[in-house]
């Protein structure tokens, strides 16, 4: 009796979803219908890895910049300053790790031992060392 009663609860439930389903179907099928028009109306927003977007922090002027192995580009008040646009010629220049900042006197030039001299001014280039071998052929 048990098993008889299970399969008229069963068949009367799947009666019944069959009937709501099908009243609802149309209206569903139809929502979805706009929600996809409407989605095609409006660009998708570009999103990150996780989903979300990518928030870029606000633009800020740089007022210190540091010529370490992490430094990226030259700020133009650095370029101003020492009229040089690379890190390869500032380091040569003023040394590694030579701190810049806005309305600040220029680091000390490096001299050529090495040391860093007081002098705020640019000192002269040397002329490059000729060999003797080199001397001798030329």
């Amino acid at each position: 009796m048990a098993r008889g009663a299970a399969f008229s609860i069963d068949a009367i439930i799947a009666t019944e979803v069959d009937k709501i389903l099908s009243r609802v179907m149309p209206a569903l099928r139809k929502r979805l219908a706009e929600a996809e028009v409407a989605g095609r109306k409006r660009a998708p927003a570009p999103r990150g890895p996780a989903g979300r977007r990518r928030r870029r922090p606000p633009r800020v002027e740089m007022t210190k910049w540091v010529a370490d192995r992490n430094a990226r580009r030259v700020p133009t008040f650095v370029i101003e300053a020492t009229g040089l646009d690379t890190k390869k010629k500032i380091v040569a220049r003023f040394g590694e790790n030579a701190a810049f900042e806005v309305g600040k006197a220029l680091p000390p030039v490096k001299s050529a031992d090495g040391a860093t001299a007081s002098g705020g001014g640019a000192g002269k280039a040397k002329a490059p060392a000729v060999r003797k071998a080199a001397k001798a052929q030329g």
